[in-house]
């Protein structure tokens, strides 16, 4: 996080910013350094300002982490914060709809906000789970998908990929991988895979162009089926880059 680019960017337009730990798509758990040096840029922000500027913490992902890493909640470093959580991603049933916020009690104007959020859920459209969900929420609350064996599927493409010649970090959280496209043009290389029925994201739709984004929620047959042709895809950009070169 670049922390003094955030401080500039700032202005008395801000009102409030939003971070997403771990951060898809790049699996990244912000350290608690980090999180600190925030709420320091958040609290001189907002006493330059006369007002608050408050903290969206988007942790979707943060029960999906690996190697037995802590999450440090950026919540607990910044009083003005507002937790963001849904169940869609640890149960891969994002198409529910169901989450929660959650306010520190530390929160300045607590009482107030808390209402706030209520009338804002009856203003979009009576934005609430359906009573059966919200009835199933202590069981949805002890059930999770299988983070072992997500562990090992990333384990397992990110070697395999390396192993191709693909730049790809390990990531310390979420569902995903963000390897570097052979090619600078990364639309180009998502159409390539895609004529090989193989189909991912292309990094240019988050901000970071040159790379894809793959989901690691495919089966393990699925994954291995899609592996040899990833290796195809390499060998057919190498050629042509050889073939560019020799002419």
């Amino acid at each position: 996080m670049d922390l003094p680019a955030i401080a500039a960017a700032i202005s008395p337009r801000t009102r409030a910013i939003i971070i997403n730990s771990p951060n898809n798509p790049t699996g990244r758990i912000y350290p608690a350094s980090t999180l600190e040096g925030l709420a320091d840029v958040l609290l001189t922000a907002s006493k330059q300002q006369g007002r608050p500027i408050f903290l969206l913490s988007d942790e979707a992902y943060s029960r999906i982490v690996y190697d037995g890493r802590a999450f440090p909640s950026p919540t607990a470093y910044y009083p003005s914060s507002f937790l963001l959580y849904t169940y869609g991603k640890t149960l891969l049933t994002p198409g529910q709809r169901i989450g929660y916020i959650a306010l520190p009690p530390e929160m300045p104007g607590r009482e107030e906000i808390r209402p706030a959020l209520t009338a804002s859920q009856m203003c979009t459209g009576f934005a609430f789970p359906n009573a059966l969900l919200q009835h199933a929420l202590p069981d949805l609350e002890k059930l999770s998908i299988d983070i072992p064996r997500l562990q090992a599927r990333r384990d397992r493409m990110v070697n395999a990929l390396r192993d191709m010649g693909f730049d790809v970090h390990v990531p310390e959280g979420t569902f995903y991988l963000l390897p570097r496209s052979p090619i600078a043009d990364d639309w180009s290389f998502v159409e390539l895979m895609a004529r090989q029925d193989v189909f991912v994201l292309p990094g240019s739709l988050v901000e970071m162009p040159g790379t894809f984004r793959l989901s690691l929620t495919a089966s393990d047959e699925m994954v291995e089926r899609a592996l040899p042709r990833f290796e195809h895809a390499v060998r057919q950009v190498r050629s042509s880059q050889t073939a560019s070169a020799a002419a």
